[in-house]
């Protein structure tokens, strides 16, 4: 009969430990990933605004907006949830950094929010009944050309972000089945 070491016991069993100890921790829902892409710089403007999550998401219980440099509301609409993907429709303005505020409900009951922001490198001009005296600007008697919106190319996001505390519960539960496994072996030999 082969007899195994306590010490690689003790490693194996803590290794058990930490896949399958782990498993009640994944009820906290996680984002995995974003259109555009945290940090992304685009010079064209989104339709959408569109976060991906670890699970499946609540309609009732998903809230996402996006906010421009200028503090003012560029999500137009409520949120649309479809599985584990949730996304907003995009109002574009002035040049400049928007933030992306979530926050989903796990199955665990535990609200998981964040932020994350993206540049717009080129901005959408405020129209003529923006001005602050309700006048129409000079140029607003001019014939504007129509524009034709060019299909917007749809950024992949190639940065998921994985948790890093897993790992580190992972490594303690580890450690301290070694130390354990130890104990008991140099307890067992004496």
């Amino acid at each position: 009969m082969v007899r195994v070491p306590g010490t690689l016991l003790a490693v194996f069993v803590g290794m058990l430990a930490v896949l399958f100890g782990a498993s009640p921790a994944q009820a906290h829902n996680v984002l995995t990933g974003s259109d555009p892409a945290d940090g992304a710089e685009l010079a064209q403007a989104p339709e959408t605004v569109r976060l991906t999550f670890l699970a499946s998401l609540n309609q009732e219980q998903t809230e996402l907006s996006v906010t421009g440099p200028d503090g003012a509301a560029a999500s137009t609409g409520a949120p649309v949830v479809d599985g584990k993907a949730v996304s907003v429709p995009f109002r574009p303005g002035p040049a400049g950094e928007y933030t992306v505020d979530y926050n989903v409900l796990s199955t665990d009951g535990h609200w998981v929010k964040g932020t994350l922001a993206f540049t717009l490198t080129v901005g959408v001009e405020p129209t003529a009944d923006s001005s602050p005296t309700g006048a129409p600007s000079p140029t607003a008697a001019e014939p504007t050309p129509e524009v034709t919106r060019a299909p917007t190319p749809q950024a992949t996001s190639s940065t998921e972000s994985t948790p890093w505390w897993p790992w580190l519960v992972g490594a303690v539960v580890l450690l301290v089945a070694v130390a354990a496994g130890a104990f008991f072996v140099r307890r067992r030999s004496t």
